[in-house]
């Protein structure tokens, strides 16, 4: 069975998508005397009465009553005079209530007769006005917005677009209409775009912010961005009849966007490397560090290389007029990177001359930028090596070089690579890597400063030592000084011993509460003043009232440890005086271990002490162990558990005095020490020893 002509009509409209689609249109037909001859589906409901009720009724009795009945006559006389008409008229709906209609009625002439039948079309007044007023706010949207608009089918081709699109494509309205976006814009990224139209059309979800990316005859030479939303149509029923696509072009706010994202970026590089970079304040470390911290987040490969006079320990030479010679002390990634492969290794030494472009780079302290690396760019740098060559084979493409400079010293050169779809170096990398290098060179001199002076330090305070000891008669001594791992750790511990009158000896052991250079004089000081004072043969007390009173003589106020010890050999008489100091050990004959248990005094410079001497006898054979705290103190150790230790040491047998002094710094003292130490250890003669002997050893 056929479909009704007026079915076959609305079926279009719907399929249309226009407004006449979502509008329910009844259609009546009458003959030329306004006897109604047709009444359809929509007209039922529309008024309510069926086929039956109406048909070989005047049209004219479906109007309200009392309302103006000219249009009616208007009517018959459009159909005589063969004129279509249109207006709004009020019906009576089949259960009393009035309903305002708009009209569309149009005669239709028989060819035989002078006489007309009229064809009438219906529909809600309100109904039409509204969908009237949205296709006219659709249409002032439509043209004149300034977010480009397309509208496409369900095989997502360009039905209409407004001008914006127009400009934002670089292509008129009639390029775009039948076409899809992948035909006509294959520099963007039209695939994508159309999957998510497709996804729209599917699942009635709209899409939005998806960004298209790319290049049209608007911009033909620049990358572009797009937020583009998408939305279904559909018709009454809900089935879907195609997409509206809306697009904003945000290029500069992505551009700032990403600006912005690497200024944070770069902030955030640098602040990693102020916690970084240099905080060892050792060279291979802190060059390690900065080509670390620049891979990946900066370059895919980089070296840093130090003068090979600062490497070794040397000042750096006086110019770059001759070449120069580099040490490789940083390279990442240290492995798995075909570039870094190609590069020298780490400790190499690297010699440039006068015309090469490193010694360019540092001569003139300017960093050096090669945005786009080929073979005309590193001509200049393959006659030297065929490292470059290799490198532009391995894909890299960019390079920059940017001297280490620190207190108007050139340092050394960091190098960065880039390779693979990573874009090429620009002013802004370059500004960072500057950043970068510089804070890395201040740390690199800081390092090279900081080991001077330890080496300054060390120099002094072992040339204040005692030289040579000369053992004294009829008493065994050994003694050990090593110098803290830091150079602000090493200052003044000090140890003596002194040949006094009757055969007695005198044995001290210092500590200058502070470190550097200054603490180092200032025990210097004390131990001049120590040995001048002994060969007056004063009490032990009162040398140290004199120490105290070279002490107050200085502009600075110092402290210091001391323990005094005066030996006779002959009778195995001891006198000792602390002040200050860690309490010595004894290790009796018979292998027993114990702390002095002396009185402590105070530290020298504290003032207003009287210092006490205690006398004591140590049998033949006995070891008597003066050390400073560096042997005993250790951070997050308790001191009375290394004191426990420390004698736990001394309980074992040694061969030798000198292996005694050994084996106790290999077990008391880490490979660093945090603090300098002086150990001095004197025996009593064994000729005497009862008991089982002697002591260890």
């Amino acid at each position: 069975m056929s479909e009704p002509v007026e079915e076959l009509i609305s079926g279009a409209a719907r399929e249309a998508g226009g407004w006449m689609g979502a509008l329910a249109m009844a259609q009546v037909a009458t003959s030329a005397d306004g006897i109604v001859v047709r009444w359809n589906r929509a007209a039922q409901e529309l008024l309510g009465h069926t086929p039956q009720q109406v048909v070989g009724r005047h049209i004219a009795e479906l109007l309200h009553p009392g309302v103006d009945r000219s249009l009616g006559r208007s009517l018959w006389e459009a159909a005589a005079g063969g004129r279509s008409v249109m207006g709004t008229v009020t019906a009576w709906h089949a259960d009393g209530h009035p309903v305002e209609l708009e009209i569309w009625a149009s005669p239709v002439v028989d060819r035989h007769k002078d006489t007309a039948a009229m064809i009438v079309f219906a529909a809600d007044a309100h109904a039409a006005r509204r969908i009237r007023g949205s296709s006219a706010v659709w249409d002032g949207l439509f043209d004149r917005s300034p977010v480009g608009i397309g509208v496409l089918d369900t095989e997502l081709r360009f039905l209409r677009v407004n001008p914006a699109l127009e400009r934002m494509n670089g292509l008129p309205e009639s390029a775009h209409v039948g076409q899809r976006l992948s035909q006509l814009l294959p520099e963007v990224n039209a695939q994508d775009m159309e999957a998510a139209m497709r996804s729209v059309i599917d699942s009635g979800e709209p899409v939005l912010d998806r960004r298209r990316v790319g290049r049209t005859p608007a911009d033909p030479d620049r990358d572009r961005v797009w937020s583009c939303s998408y939305v279904r149509v559909q018709d009454p029923a809900g089935r879907p009849i195609g997409v509206i696509a809306s697009l904003l072009d945000i290029t500069d706010q992505q551009r700032a966007h990403i600006e912005a994202e690497a200024g944070r970026r770069r902030l955030a590089l640098l602040s990693e490397a102020s916690i970084r970079v240099g905080s060892s304040l050792e060279l291979e470390r802190t060059a390690q560090e900065l080509a670390d911290l620049a891979v990946p987040r900066l370059a895919d490969a980089a070296t840093v290389d130090v003068l090979d006079t600062l490497a070794r320990g040397d000042e750096p030479g006086p110019g770059l007029a001759g070449g120069v010679g580099l040490r490789r002390l940083g390279k990442a990634p240290l492995t798995g990177s075909p570039i870094t492969e190609i590069l020298a290794p780490l400790g190499r030494t690297l010699v440039f001359p006068a015309t090469a472009p490193y010694t360019h780079v540092l001569a003139g302290r300017h960093p050096f930028l090669l945005s786009h690396m080929d073979a005309g760019a590193i001509a200049g740098a393959a006659r030297h090596t065929r490292r470059p060559a290799l490198l532009l084979g391995m894909g890299v493409h960019s390079l920059m070089m940017v001297p280490l400079v620190a207190r108007d010293l050139v340092l050394g050169m960091a190098t960065f690579y880039r390779a693979g779809q990573v874009g090429p170096f620009d002013g802004d990398d370059v500004a960072l890597a500057t950043q970068l290098a510089a804070r890395a060179a201040i740390s690199i001199d800081n390092a090279r400063l900081y080991h001077r002076e330890h080496d300054t330090a060390v120099t002094l305070q072992r040339s204040m030592l005692p030289q040579h000891i000369t053992p004294p008669a009829d008493l065994e001594v050994a003694h050990r000084y090593l110098p803290a791992s830091d150079a602000n750790e090493v200052g003044g511990d000090w140890y003596d011993v002194l040949h006094l009158p009757g055969g007695r000896t005198a044995l001290l052991i210092g500590d200058v509460m502070g470190h550097g250079i200054a603490a180092a004089a200032v025990m210097g000081r004390l131990s001049s003043s120590v040995r001048a004072l002994a060969r007056l043969d004063l009490e032990p007390r009162d040398i140290l009232g004199q120490l105290e009173a070279a002490l107050d003589d200085l502009a600075e106020p110092m402290i210091a440890t001391l323990l005094y010890a005066v030996v006779d050999p002959a009778t195995g008489q001891c006198r000792l005086t602390r002040a200050g100091h860690p309490p010595p050990a004894l290790v009796a004959p018979d292998g027993t271990v114990r702390l002095l248990d002396l009185p402590p005094g105070t530290p020298l410079g504290v003032g207003g002490e009287r210092y006490t001497t205690t006398d004591l006898i140590l049998e033949p054979g006995s070891l008597l162990v003066l050390y400073t705290d560096g042997l005993i103190e250790s951070r997050g150790s308790d001191i009375d558990e290394r004191l426990a230790e420390l004698t736990h040491a001394l309980a074992e047998p040694s061969p030798s005095l000198d292996a005694l002094c050994d084996g106790l710094l290999a077990r008391l003292v880490p490979a660093s020490a945090d603090d300098d130490i002086a150990l001095l250890v004197a025996r009593t003669p064994r000729d005497k020893a009862r008991g089982r002997g002697g002591p260890p050893g």
